[in-house]
């Protein structure tokens, strides 16, 4: 893909070991205007569907399409007010189409979506993909789990290091599609980026057999391409259960290099 000065991108996407067809939906996008850039910033979004054979494929891929051509179109002094609003029309997207084709009915996706724009770090998110910062030696991850067991950690029922094996973790309590309105994580204020900062996007196929040290440790000394393989390929590894989609950002200095 060709991408603008300031930033490394690489993105990459697998069926899986035991999926038949892939669910996920994943874009990175910039406008093309050297002009535009600076109004727009840069968009990276991840999706993954649920509602069988047909629906989970056609929920995520409403949703990247619609959170592209919404944000490019409505972008705001705040990224993220156009982020919720591109959230709120895939929703009601999402919910028309299924009330098109009843079979569909049920359809629905999880989304993560995150702007760069002068250095600072805008998101938005609903389910249970995730948003990574990795930064020196640290990761942490900016996005919460809108699930089952995600509420049950927030409570202190169930210890985080318990959760990425908990059997009724898939179990969703937020998706697009689903509901009458969807509550939209996005946090107050922009977070400034610094030189070689990775931002990873994933879905649960990704994040559910491999942990968080382990994304870390595969930034470390890998460009976004390389670390992509070998998420994915380690993720395949562990019998790959799920779709795999993963999406890595490296800001790179302001020169360039």
């Amino acid at each position: 893909m060709n991408v603008k000065p300031g930033l490394e991108v690489a993105s990459l996407t697998d069926v899986g070991c035991q999926r038949e067809n892939n669910e996920d939906s994943y874009l990175y996008w910039e406008p093309t205007a050297d002009g535009e850039l600076q109004r727009t910033g840069r968009l990276a979004v991840i999706a993954d569907g649920m509602g069988g054979y047909e629906g989970g494929q056609e929920a995520s891929r409403l949703a990247v399409e619609t959170v592209r051509e919404v944000y490019g179109n409505v972008v705001a002094d705040d990224p993220h007010v156009a982020l919720r609003e591109a959230f709120a029309r895939a929703h009601e997207r999402i919910q028309s189409y299924a009330g098109q084709h009843p079979a569909l009915h049920g359809m629905g996706t999880t989304c993560t979506a995150l702007v760069i724009r002068d250095r600072q770090l805008y998101f938005a998110h609903v389910g249970d993909s995730r948003l990574y910062l990795v930064r020196g030696a640290s990761i942490a991850r900016l996005t919460r789990d809108h699930s089952y067991v995600g509420r049950l950690v927030e409570t202190g029922i169930v210890r985080a290091e318990d959760a990425e094996k908990h059997p009724q973790r898939h179990i969703l309590t937020a998706a697009l599609g689903a509901g009458i309105e969807v509550a939209v994580q996005s946090a107050e204020q922009a977070m400034a980026l610094q030189d070689s900062d990775y931002l990873l996007l994933c879905t649960d196929g990704l994040w559910g057999v491999v942990s968080d040290e382990e994304l870390e440790a595969a930034v470390k000394g890998n460009n976004p391409a390389a670390c992509c393989a070998v998420l994915v390929k380690l993720a395949l590894q562990r019998g790959g259960p799920d779709n795999i989609t993963v999406q890595v950002l490296r800001v790179l200095p302001e020169s360039g290099s």
